[in-house]
């Protein structure tokens, strides 16, 4: 089995060798003057007194060809290959310059060439044997290239050297296509007849079809069914079948008088029976055997009798029954004994089994009347003139009876014989001429007249239409064109003039750009109406991909076909830009209306709720009468001679506490104390133009509630006193100067707090406790 895994390998390895195409490069010519590499060093090593290099640069060249890279690596594999070159010799022709190779440099591919590619072309000197290799220049590119016959130049130019050379991708033999994918080789043999076209597709041969060709075209005509063929314009049968175009099926072998619809049949035809129709079922009406008018009788199978009438006997009747001694010959006929018959010799001019019957002759001049004698095999026949009748032109006629007038003509009698009188299109003597309507052609635009009796017809050509071919053929009134076409109306035809983007008799096809290859650089087109787009590949750009940019990424690009103008884009950029502003903007309006909203609000319902405060407080005097004394949140002022509203011990009644004495101006800015009695006891509570306040003079939350809670207890009653708030009168001008200590000082709230009040022993024995203003 060795041997066998061998020859696959080998097989293998051949046809992996077969390239679609190869890819070509020639070296013009490499200058290199001084003898330097690209970094300025000397090829060899040596330089002389003036800097000179000793020598010169002497290379081999590495030519590597690989996929298309945005940035060329030098130091990846050369996927598409990779050849180095043998050293150059100097060109006898310069001193300075070297030649190239007379063959160009192939680097066969075994694959569709893709279009873009990058290359590397180095030049080396020395090698790796003798001494170290120094790398005298490198190139890279990458481009687009088609396959073509042609070169394309190109020059790379360093410091101190110039290379130039030329490069070309063509397609090995019998490979087609853009990128050589297309294989195609001619042949005429039993695996195919064809040729190739310059694309690579097959073109078969005459008289052959099929994906490959091996299919012959079989006579025309030939039944598919029923026939086949093993070579152009051949018919041959199937079995059963026969014909030239193996359309007719075999009759059952011996079949005589029968027919079939399918091999093999032998349907008999009528009158016919048996296996192989050759049995006679109807011998009489075919073949008539009885004479002398004997009447035929079948008998089945072919045979039959006859019943021969008086006088005749024998199978057919032929033979007369006739005994001369009692029928007797007549007209001089001489009876001669025959066998078992007698029969009887009848003279010249008589004739029947007993010369009864008389027979003229045209020389006997028989017939009468002026008729014409003619010689017949039975004897002779008068052809008579007008008007007489009979064997003999014996007879006179009437002239119009029958009537010799055709058709539908109308006999009159007349003295010389009859006349007829024609009806509306014929003449003639017999009315036997049709009169030709169709004189001077009265049918338009090349009809053909068709005479008809007293009237025509007009037979049109394509086209027109109409008694005498008058009116011409719209095609246009069915609205055949679609998509938008325009219909033009020509004779027996139309034409639709197709809007843009459409072709075809009705417009129905839609154009596809793509036909015409408009995108380059391998880029996909897709169709589109009445235009196209691009879809570039990596690294290039443009309305059809001939630009070629290291950045750009994968693009469509519109065709210059599109609909779309400056100011259209300038358009679409503005509606984008704006619109999403206005946006934005009308969203920071709503938002920001919605906190001002809500801060109002939060305002407007702190000041309700520092307003039911107030409320709760006011009216808990009324409602729990005594208890009032004991509310946490109230503090209640007292003017005069009386102390928080409480009696003091030097008034005598409660009526000594009234401050009515107490005026506006003297105390700044309040009103008179409105008074009010709650559980007996009078209370005076201040009026303010503003909102009350309370002050609580106790932190922590409980602190007024302990705190009023206490100034009812009997040890907490001396500390209760008026609270004076200014000294523009004897009781508000108190001599406590801690009353004064900062009359200019106010809280943020509008309340003046008088702190000292506490730490000074001689203010809270004296009653002061707090204040509101």
């Amino acid at each position: 089995m060795s041997w066998i895994t061998f020859l696959v390998f080998v097989i293998l390895a051949q046809h992996q060798a077969n390239s679609s195409g190869v890819f070509e490069l020639r070296l013009i010519s490499f200058d290199n003057e001084a003898g330097k590499d690209d970094l300025g060093k000397c090829c060899t090593g040596v330089s002389g007194p003036n800097s000179d290099c000793e020598g010169m640069c002497r290379p081999r060249f590495r030519v590597c060809l690989k996929e298309y890279q945005v940035k060329i690596d030098t130091t990846s594999p050369c996927t598409f290959g990779d050849v180095i070159t043998t050293e150059l010799e100097p060109n006898p022709g310069s001193d300075n310059s070297q030649n190239g190779f007379d063959s160009s440099i192939a680097l066969p591919f075994p694959f569709t060439w893709p279009g873009t590619f990058s290359l590397i072309v180095e030049a080396w000197h020395g090698n790796q044997t003798s001494h170290p290799a120094v790398l005298v220049s490198r190139l890279t590119r990458q481009r687009w290239l088609d396959v073509s016959e042609k070169w394309t130049g190109d020059v790379h130019s360093s410091k101190y050297s110039t290379l130039k050379f030329e490069y070309r991708v063509t397609c090995k033999s019998h490979y087609y296509g853009k990128g050589c994918e297309n294989l195609c080789r001619p042949r005429d043999d039993n695996f195919g007849h064809y040729s190739c076209s310059p694309t690579g597709e097959r073109v078969c041969l005459a008289g052959w079809t099929g994906d490959y060709c091996t299919k012959p075209r079989c006579l025309p005509g030939c039944d598919e069914q029923h026939g086949h063929c093993t070579k152009p314009n051949e018919c041959r049968c199937q079995s059963g079948w026969e014909g030239p175009l193996c359309d007719q099926c075999q009759r059952y072998p011996g079949c005589m008088h029968g027919t079939c619809v399918k091999p093999w049949d032998c349907l008999c035809n009528e009158g016919w029976g048996g296996l192989f129709c050759n049995q006679d079922l109807n011998f009489c009406t075919n073949h008539k055997p009885c004479r002398n008018g004997g009447t035929c009788f079948n008998t089945g199978q072919g045979s039959y009798t006859c019943s021969c009438p008086a006088g005749y006997t024998g199978t057919n009747c032929e033979l007369p029954l006739h005994d001369c001694s009692k029928t007797p010959c007549l007209n001089g006929g001489t009876c001669n004994r025959n066998s078992t018959l007698n029969i009887c010799i009848c003279p010249p001019g008589h004739s029947g089994p007993r010369c009864e019957t008389s027979v003229k002759t045209c020389e006997e001049k028989p017939c009468q009347n002026g008729g014409s004698c003619t010689v017949t095999d039975d004897g002779y026949r008068c052809e008579c003139r007008p008007g007489y009748g009979g064997v003999d032109c014996e007879s006179q006629l009437n002239s119009c009876s029958p009537s010799p007038c055709s058709n539908d003509g109308k006999c009159v009698e007349s003295t010389n014989g009859f006349k007829c009188i024609c009806p509306s299109g014929f003449t003639g003597e017999r009315c036997e001429t049709n009169i030709d309507d169709c004189q001077g052609n009265p049918c338009q635009n090349g009809g053909t007249c068709v005479d008809k009796i007293n009237e025509f017809r007009c037979q049109c050509v394509p086209g027109f239409v109409g008694p005498l071919c008058q009116k011409r053929v719209d095609y246009c009134t069915t609205i055949p064109c679609a998509n938008g076409g325009t219909c033009l109306q020509l004779i027996n035809d139309y034409e639709c003039k197709c809007a843009p983007g459409f072709t075809g008799k009705d417009c129905s096809e839609e154009v596809d750009e793509c036909q015409l290859e408009p995108c380059q650089h391998g880029a996909t087109c897709v169709n589109r109406v009445h235009g196209y787009e691009c879809h570039c590949p990596p690294g290039f750009l443009g309305r059809q991909c001939e630009e070629v940019s290291s950045s750009a990424a994968p693009s469509a690009r519109i065709s210059s076909d599109s609909n779309f103008t400056t100011q259209h884009v300038v358009f679409i950029v503005t509606i984008s830009t704006v619109v999403p502003l206005i946006v934005l903007v009308a969203v920071g309006i709503v938002v920001c209306v919605k906190q001002r909203r809500k801060r109002e609000k939060a305002r407007a319902d702190e000041e309700a709720r520092l307003q039911n405060e107030q409320n709760t407080a006011n009216s808990s005097f009324a409602k729990r009468g005594a208890a009032m004394a004991a509310d946490a949140h109230v503090i209640k002022n007292s003017w005069g001679k009386c102390t928080n509203n409480v009696i003091s011990s030097n008034i005598s009644s409660p009526d000594d506490c009234s401050v009515s004495n107490i005026s506006v101006s003297e105390c700044d800015g309040f009103p008179k104390p409105m008074h009010q009695v709650i559980d007996g006891r009078p209370v005076y509570s201040l009026q303010r133009t503003r909102s009350q306040k309370q002050l609580n003079t106790e932190p922590g939350p409980r602190a007024s509630a302990l705190l009023a809670a206490k100034l009812h207890e009997p040890e907490y009653e001396h500390i209760k006193r008026l609270s004076v708030m200014s000294n523009a009168s004897a009781v508000c001008g108190s001599s406590d100067p801690s009353l004064l200590k900062r009359p200019v000082e106010k809280e943020s709230n509008g309340v003046y707090v008088i702190e000292e009040h506490f730490h000074r022993p001689d203010a809270i024995s004296a009653g002061l406790f707090a204040t509101e203003v």
